[in-house]
């Protein structure tokens, strides 16, 4: 590791003082949103309970963030390129955390899906900043390539901190006091942020083009919405326009931007086929990963009975899978080469989710943590040396463009993911044979099931809670399959479209 903090420089590069610092304060806006995004799967059963959502809200409930911030990411990064990526990150946080104070203390299905989706809003602004920023600070590859490791761990690391404070403060609290677990993080960043971050933006950016940003919003939700309804209830009319005035605002967006003397973002990243490959890469694998995830939690908890904390540490092996491999990626892909890290990393993950495709409502915690460890491994591996190929492949002066568009892919996969997989998911779980006099409010969630039972004569209980947790098993299960096969796929894609791609050793 000594080696790796103290990189050969033969060019000379510029090291600027102060920049592990001013990395600290980035990751800690890294750790806000993970942290967020991983503590909604807890909280689900007991937003079921007291909101009472139906099945399509609470799918809406777990993905209007994703939607909001896929439609925005591009905008936001461009935004940041032009007015100061420093700006725009302390304006975010200080909104992510005014936002998730909205969240917590949401009255109703409806105003928490509106407080998700200007959660997404702020959180569009946190993301490609930081990884811009760090495009920035750091100009040895050798060392922005541990500043990104450290920057993928620090979100891998929220992703077991979430579930585990978030399920000591869903024992204690009620489920909205997990929301307001951002506030002391947002404050600390901001404070220390202030003093600590060095301002950088595009030198000639040109005009933030409106039309672009709405065309942008416009095509990124319409297709995910279009995809979520005809995966959740089949094709109908509305969902078929929305998906054809998506991809028509798309279409017109890329015709903008290649027009543009300034475009919101520049089309001519993507001839490489480095960048084009990375980009794929992290969409695949989101889209594979992010249905499942969304629903482990419920099973840990509705199906296997586990406590929330206690769930939070049944997660705890993906986090510290990835925080390990994301440390050394950089490394591995210099000695390697970077298509067989990220081929194999995703492979890996594709066969831990087979794996987990013979799960039972019984099932033991050896399967299911080693599936989860390497689940970790292998997408620390991926998604850092494909973070660092994105970076490296592009201006420091668009650092803020081309990590929306890493992010976006991200944050889209997670969008299609949790609405194809969960879709799948739910569709099955739907379809269980009850016992007589079984509500309707069972057929649309688990946690409904649970709920309905809680009311009924113990022997019907049992019968329709065996029912439901068997249906939602064999749902998820499938999901599992499918995901897997997702995996599989983009580590084929992967070793093709990443072929003769190398990190950088030096500046030049």
């Amino acid at each position: 590791m000594t080696s790796t903090l103290r990189p050969a420089d033969p060019t000379g590069a510029v090291r600027r003082p102060g920049r592990w610092l001013a990395l600290a304060v980035l990751v800690l806006a890294v750790l806000l949103v993970a942290v967020d995004a991983t503590v909604l799967g807890l909280a689900t059963p007991y937003i079921s309970e007291d909101l009472r959502p139906s099945g399509t809200q609470l799918l809406w409930i777990g993905d209007v963030y994703s939607f909001v911030i896929a439609g925005l990411l591009v905008s936001m990064g461009s935004l940041g390129d032009r007015i100061g990526r420093k700006r725009i990150l302390l304006l975010g946080a200080t909104a992510f955390g005014a936002v998730s104070v909205l969240n917590a203390y949401a009255t109703s299905p409806e105003l928490l899906i509106l407080a998700r989706a200007l959660l997404g809003v702020a959180g569009a602004t946190l993301m490609p900043a930081t990884l811009a920023l760090i495009r920035n600070l750091f100009h040895d590859p050798r060392e922005r390539s541990l500043a990104v490791g450290i920057w993928g761990a620090t979100a891998s690391a929220g992703t077991a901190v979430g579930p585990i404070v978030g399920g000591f403060l869903l024992e204690h609290f009620w489920w909205g006091s997990v929301f307001l677990i951002n506030l002391p993080v947002m404050a600390v960043l901001v404070l220390v942020g202030i003093r600590t971050l060095p301002e950088s933006r595009d030198p000639s950016p040109g005009p933030w083009d409106l039309t672009s940003v709405v065309l942008s919003l416009a095509g990124l939700v319409g297709i995910v919405y279009a995809v979520k309804e005809t995966a959740a209830h089949g094709l109908a009319w509305a969902t078929l326009a929305a998906g054809l005035l998506g991809a028509a605002a798309l279409y017109g967006f890329v015709r903008r931007q290649l027009t543009l003397p300034a475009p919101l973002l520049d089309m001519r990243l993507f001839r490489s086929r480095g960048f084009s490959g990375a980009v794929l890469a992290d969409l695949m694998t989101v889209l594979g990963l992010s249905g499942l995830v969304f629903f482990l939690s419920q099973y840990l908890q509705l199906v296997q009975g586990r406590r929330p904390f206690e769930a939070g540490l049944a997660e705890l092996p993906a986090a510290i899978g990835a925080v390990a491999a994301g440390l050394i990626a950089g490394r591995a892909a210099r000695r390697f080469s970077v298509r067989s890290v990220v081929s194999g990393g995703l492979a890996a993950v594709g066969l831990a989710l087979a794996g987990l495709t013979v799960l039972g409502q019984s099932t033991g915690y050896p399967l299911l943590g080693t599936a989860l460890l390497v689940v970790g491994v292998g997408a620390g591996f991926s998604f850092t040396v494909t973070a660092d190929v994105i970076l490296s492949s592009v201006p420091k002066e668009q650092a803020g463009a081309a990590s929306a568009v890493s992010e976006t892919a991200y944050e889209l996969g997670a969008a299609l993911g949790i609405a194809l997989l969960g879709s799948v998911v739910t569709g099955v779980y739907r379809g269980f044979t009850g016992p007589p006099g079984t509500p309707d409010a069972a057929h649309e969630s688990l946690g409904g099931a649970v709920e309905s039972a809680a009311h009924l004569p113990a022997g019907t209980a049992s019968a329709l809670l065996d029912a439901a947790r068997q249906s939602f098993v064999d749902g998820l299960t499938l999901a599992a399959g499918v995901g897997a096969a997702i995996l599989l796929a983009a580590a084929v894609a992967a070793w093709f479209l990443l072929r003769g791609q190398k990190l950088e050793d030096t500046t030049g």
